[in-house]
C-alpha cells in the first residue's frame, strides 16, 4: 500500500490525516490528553492550542471573540515574552468587556508548522520547542493582523491594569 493511502488533507492546516479533517482533529485530542496526563508535556498547552486553533478558525475562530482570544494569547507568547503563562484572565476581561472589534479574516496559508509536528516531538522538551516553533510560524501566517492584534494587546494589558 502506498504511503499516504487512506490519507485526506485538513481543510483548514492541510495536514494529511486519516479521515482529513476528522484525523486532524483526532490528533489535536491525541494531543491534549496528552498535555492533561504529564505535566512536562502540558506546559506548552495554551500554546498549542492556540496555534492549532488558529490554523483551524473554521471551528475555533468563528465569532469575533474567539479568534481574537487565540490571537491574543498566541501574540502575546510570542512577541511580548509571556512565556508559556499567557495572561487568559486578562484577554478574557477584557473581550468580555464588549470592545468593538471585527472578525478578522484568516489567511488562507496559516503556517509552515502543524499539529503533525508537535505530535512527532519524542519528549517534552522537543515537544515545547516545536510547539514554539509552530507558534512562530502561524504568528507570522497572520502577520496582516498583527498591528490589530497588538493594538488589542495593549487595550487588554491597559483595561487589566484598571
Amino acid at each position: 500500500m502506498p504511503p499516504n493511502a487512506g490519507m485526506e488533507s485538513c481543510s483548514e492546516c492541510g495536514v494529511g490525516a486519516p479521515g482529513g479533517d476528522s484525523g486532524c482533529e483526532a490528533i489535536f485530542h491525541e494531543i491534549l490528553a496528552r498535555d492533561f496526563s504529564d505535566v512536562r508535556f502540558g506546559r506548552v498547552h495554551r500554546l498549542m492550542v492556540d496555534a492549532y486553533a488558529l490554523q483551524h478558525p473554521g471551528r475555533y475562530g468563528a465569532s469575533a471573540k474567539s479568534l481574537a482570544a487565540h490571537l491574543l494569547g498566541l501574540g502575546w507568547s510570542v512577541e511580548r515574552g509571556g512565556g508559556d503563562a499567557v495572561p487568559v484572565e486578562a484577554i478574557r476581561r477584557w473581550l468580555d468587556g464588549a470592545p468593538k472589534i471585527e472578525r478578522l479574516e484568516p489567511p488562507k496559508f496559516r503556517g509552515e508548522r502543524t499539529i503533525v509536528d508537535a505530535r512527532a516531538a519524542e519528549d517534552a522538551d522537543a515537544y515545547a520547542r516545536v510547539v514554539r516553533d509552530w507558534a512562530r510560524s502561524v504568528w507570522a501566517a497572520y502577520e496582516r493582523w498583527q498591528p490589530v492584534a497588538r493594538d488589542w494587546m495593549d487595550r487588554a494589558a491597559a483595561s487589566a491594569r484598571r
